[in-house]
């Protein structure tokens, strides 16, 4: 027997491994696919004799070890399967990849954990016997055994794995073969097939197991329930919610209220902060409203604190300005996503002020507040008590130790801290070390609270996310012990009691109270949703990354439990871990990352960044951003998955049925794939409820494979051309179609909101119709026979790979760097993005002067420093000069008014809400302004003396330039001052023309007919392309004289000859 293989084939381990238990003689012979004649081309090939080959590396192997299947369901062929099509084709990804997503890990570790399973129970993967299936378990898993780095990233903590694979490594048998094999585990690996590695799935779906049992289709039962269904689903839909503009709870319905974790006001946020907080409760709100429960989404800019005060400092402006600036920054980066706040508003208001002070009093009244004289930093330099993030030091925590921790919170573990407990602190604004001085305080007494706190997660964390939990349970490890709520700050909450007048309330207390002032400036009323009647059901929703979630799962009901006044305590806490940034992590504070207003100027629309951020949601474990899978990601579920299944269903109506959806005439298959559908609805309705948005997801895009697959299965196009009854099941098949994608519309509206609503409008349905039965979630006849459809459109472009190579460079680094990038290229960056380029490297600066006095290592940054800031004056001193001084020039503004035009039609096809795209259009208005003054300036329009050529050119080129503005613009201001200047080069041509004419003496009989005839056809070409390029007379009326002219030359000329 004969093995023809391709180099380092663990495939071909597989072979060779059985052929050396089994004890059968067996040769390798090097080949490559050209070489491969007959058969699939794929490698290795097991050669029997001259009449047999097997193709398949796991018929091979069960044909050279032939142990007979053991178990009662024939399992050894079923994990033969599931190796070749789950496994092998991950770890060919994996060995293949540069960089491994997060859902590839996922992926492979879920099937990792099937053979860990399999080995927990016996010695080996089927039994106490050795199989086939172990054979090529073990080859495909290799190099993961076997290569140091594999086996310490994915196998280290699988000892059922290690174990079993050592055992079959000392065999004297296998240790022959894969000495025979004459491969390494460090690669590269050789493919196995000339097609490449099969395509998984790109959003990863639970990894099942042959000993799970699966039923191979729906049930009777199921398909009478989808049968029913259909016939009655709309009628049991609730009725709609009328929308209120004040949005209250309502009795005998279910009330959500639902808040995103309140972003501080002092930067733009990044995707991470996004994907965390405001997106994600926008997604599960906008599912609430499909559901018919009475929704309330609020969030805002948390605005107190010392890190508004620290960002004040650093941009020279007060505090109340700094929120000013990034309150009006947040709230246009979450309108261009899309996030359907009800309200959206700040804890820097009077209700907060009034409603933080009350529940103070209360906690005091009810012997929750202490007071305590504790010691705390003093910077003698800046003459100021150093609260929280004004002081920066070594982590007290044991095994964390991070250089750069707040005073109030380790970045690196998580854990919060007293900034007295700082190991070598420094004062963040001078850098110099502190000292230490008492203070007197107020604090809350958490420890005295602690009994109710753990009684009620005890009651309450079974609807939380699992980091919600894991959280949690680590702060309840340990006593609870009191906490301080005040702080020597100015800007904040006054505390209400004289003595401690000059202190406000810190911002861990002061924060979460938000929640309810926001509330109080959207209702008027706040306590019906916070101190609600018995007889209303309102449940709480709260969305925040994981940092976050000692405030909203210890502290701030702690506070509520202690005011004992009958306030909603939140049942839901819904959190996420960590987004990290292509190989990095996102920073604020360091400017690393994709931030809201970069994504806006990639010129993606807003709904593939939802989609995308939704589809890598950390819900169980830090993800990753990558410039990669956000194309892959678009191109391959967006466009070509429910894109190319919503355009084909729509389009194939409109084009064979006029339109109008056929009725359908449905058989037990249609029931069949109905049943499937509703599975996945099912499904999707309880991973949203759950908080587990990207799972939900998965099953959408399930329901899109499905309706796919049922048009490919169908082929509507050739029953439509066949006898009467293919007809009748290929406009069934249309119309089946067309009802997923109404499905997908409602499905897929909390995600990609603009895409659904293009959606509803090529289907022509009022958006109330498009809705679910979260109690009896199923697909529904959302589209009755006969109703007309819009107009089809894609709904996606394709992302380009070249696009994404370029941002992926353009967004490298911190916002610094690109600010230092863009001055080595020579490149003028603007005001906005070096005041940004100049906060970073300030802090840079700081952070660097704080951790050593050697000179040699900071002034090179200081250096950096002072010529960003050059710059930044440069730039400020020539933006006042264009305002005030000088115009700019005209070639300048017109570019500008084009891209900006650009702008803003792109803004305005992807929201109807005039606040996000009024501020462009107000610019674009500016500059059109600038450039009509521009052109107002009598125009320096060479007049060459006489000279008619140079003239005729002049007025064609400006012709040009008058017909492209008035095809770009209706706006006259814009183009007239160029049309004045057409008609001024039109006047010089006609006076130049007539001087010549004037002065050319009469023509004389001996001029040569043939030089005329000739004279006469040039012009006549002449007069003819000017006819072709305008219809203005004023143009080419000379040049038709000049030819009449010549024409009579010639006439004379040929009667005297």
């Amino acid at each position: 027997m004969k093995i023809y293989t391709n180099d380092n084939n663990t495939a071909t381990l597989k072979l060779l491994v059985a052929a050396n238990i089994a004890g059968k003689k067996i040769t390798l012979q090097k080949y490559s696919f050209e070489d491969v004649f007959t058969g699939p081309k794929c490698l290795p090939i097991l050669e029997v004799d001259e009449n047999v080959s097997f193709f398949s590396s796991n018929a091979a192997t069960q044909y050279l070890f032939p142990i007979i299947d053991l178990t009662d369901h024939g399992q050894c062929q079923q994990m033969q399967e599931w190796e070749a099509t789950k496994l092998q084709p991950a770890i060919a990804t994996l060995l293949s990849s540069k960089s491994v997503g997060f859902d590839l890990k996922q992926n492979l570790q879920a099937l990792l954990d099937v053979v860990e399973n399999y080995l927990t129970k016996h010695k080996y993967i089927l039994g106490d016997k050795l199989s086939a299936v172990d054979i090529s378990i073990w080859s495909t898993l290799y190099p993961l055994c076997f290569n140091k780095d594999l086996k310490q990233t994915y196998l280290a903590e699988t000892k059922n794995i290690n174990r079993w694979a050592e055992e079959l490594s000392s065999a004297k048998s296998v240790q022959e073969a894969v000495k025979q094999w004459g491969g390494t585990v460090e690669g590269p690996f050789g493919a196995q097939s000339a097609l490449g590695i099969p395509q998984m799935s790109n959003i990863v779906s639970p990894v099942g197991s042959p000993d799970e049992s699966q039923v191979a289709g729906p049930t009777a039962e199921e398909i009478e329930t989808a049968k029913d269904n259909w016939l009655h689903g709309v009628q049991r839909l609730q009725e709609p919610l009328k929308q209120e503009k004040v949005v209250l709870p309502i009795k005998g319905r279910k009330n959500v209220l639902i808040t995103s974790a309140l972003p501080y006001v002092n930067n733009i946020p990044h995707l991470g902060n996004i994907i965390g907080c405001v997106l994600s409760a926008d997604i599960f709100a906008r599912y609430c409203r499909l559901c018919d429960y009475n929704t309330m989404y609020i969030s805002g800019t948390d605005e107190y604190g010392t890190a508004t005060e620290t960002k004040a400092l650093e941009e020279g402006v007060s505090p109340r300005e700094i929120c000013d600036k990034y309150f009006e920054i947040h709230n246009a980066v979450y309108r261009w996503f899309d996030i359907g706040f009800d309200y959206f508003g700040r804890t820097s208001t009077n209700e907060q002020k009034q409603i933080a002070q009350k529940l103070f009093l209360k906690l005091r009244d009810n012997c929750f507040i202490s007071t305590q004289t504790v010691d705390q930093l003093y910077c003698n330099k800046c003459e100021r008590f150093l609260a929280d993030r004004f002081v920066e030091g070594i982590c007290p925590h044991p095994g964390c130790l991070y250089d750069n921790a707040r005073g109030d919170q380790c970045d690196r573990c998580g854990k919060l801290i007293n900034a007295i407990e700082l190991g070598s602190p420094r004062c963040k604004v001078c850098g110099a070390g502190p000292g230490v001085r008492p203070s007197s305080q107020l604090f809350l007494e958490l420890g005295q609270l602690e009994p109710a706190v753990r009684t009620w997660i005890s009651k309450s964390e079974v609807g939380w996310s699992g980091p919600a939990r894991a959280v949690a349970r680590g702060w309840l490890r340990e006593p609870l012990r009191a906490r301080a709520i005040t702080r020597d700050l100015k800007w904040g909450v006054p505390v209400p009691v004289p003595e401690y007048s000059n202190k406000v309330f810190y911002v861990w207390f002061d924060a979460p109270i938000g929640y309810l002032s926001i509330t109080e400036c959207a209702t008027r009323d706040h306590q019906k949703w916070w101190r609600p009647d018995k007889e209303y059901d309102v449940q709480l929703y709260q969305f925040m990354a994981k940092d976050n979630v000692p405030f909203h799962a210890i502290m701030f009901p702690a506070t509520l439990l202690g005011i004992n006044d009958g306030y909603t305590l939140v049942k839901h806490i819904y959190a996420t871990e960590y987004l990290n940034y292509e190989d990095g992590k996102f920073s604020k504070s360091r400017g690393v990352g994709v931030f809201g207003n970069d994504a806006q100027d990639t010129g993606i629309p807003s709904d593939v960044w939802r989609f995308y951020l939704a589809s890598i949601r950390p819900e169980g474990a830090d993800s990753s951003f990558s410039w990669v899978e956000l194309g892959t990601r678009n191109n391959s579920e967006l466009l070509n998955n429910v894109g190319n299944f919503c355009h084909r269903s729509l389009s194939f109506c409109a084009n064979s049925f006029k339109g109008r959806v056929p009725e359908l005439t449905l058989t037990t298959a249609d029931y069949e794939l109905f049943a499937l559908v509703n599975r996945e609805v099912a499904a999707y309705v309880q991973h949203m409820e759950k908080g587990r948005l990207r799972e939900a997801l998965r099953h959408v895009l399930a329901v899109s494979r499905l309706g796919n697959q049922h048009m490919q299965a169908a082929q509507p196009w050739v029953l439509l051309k066949g006898s009467d009854e293919d007809k009748v099941r290929g406009a069934t098949a249309v119309g089946v179609c067309c009802q997923l994608v109404a499905l997908l519309a409602t499905l897929l509206a909390p995600y990609i909101p603009a895409a659904a609503r293009k959606l509803q409008a090529q289907l022509n349905l009022p958006a109330d119709r498009l809705r679910i039965n979260p109690l009896n979630p199923s697909l529904i006849q959302y589209l009755p026979a006969g109703h007309t459809l819009g107009t089809p459109a894609p709904l996606f472009a394709k992302i380009e790979p070249e696009l994404l190579e370029k941002l992926r460079q353009k967004y490298a680094g911190s916002q610094a760097d690109r600010a230092n990038q863009a001055k080595g290229a020579g490149g003028k960056s603007s005001v906005a993005d070096l005041e940004a380029a100049v906060a970073a490297q300030g802090e840079k600066v700081r952070q660097l002067k704080a951790s050593t006095k050697d000179k040699a290592v900071w002034q090179p940054e200081v250096n950096k420093l002072l010529e960003l800031k050059k710059q930044l004056t440069e730039a400020q001193k020539n933006k006042e000069n264009q305002s005030t001084n000088g115009l700019p020039d005209v070639a300048e503004l017109e570019k500008a008014i084009t891209a900006q035009g650009d702008k803003v039609r792109q803004l305005k096809a992807s929201t109807k809400d005039k606040a996000v795209w009024q501020p462009e259009v107000n610019k674009l208005l500016e500059l059109k302004k600038q450039l009509a003054a521009a052109q107002a300036t009598p125009p320096a329009v060479a007049t060459p003396a006489g000279d008619v050529a140079s003239l005729e050119k002049a007025v064609a080129e400006q012709g040009d330039k008058v017909r492209q503005l008035k095809a770009s613009t209706k706006d006259k201001a814009v183009w007239q001052p160029e049309v004045n200047k057409l008609l001024e080069l039109k006047k010089q041509l006609a006076a130049a023309q007539a001087a010549p004419a004037a002065a050319t003496p009469p023509a004389t009989p001996t001029v040569d007919v043939a030089s005329l005839e000739k004279a006469v056809a040039q012009q006549g070409d002449k007069v003819r392309q000017l006819k072709a390029s305008t219809k203005d007379k004023a143009v080419w009326q000379p040049e038709v004289n000049k030819l009449l002219d010549l024409k009579k030359q010639l006439a004379e000329a040929q009667k005297n000859a």
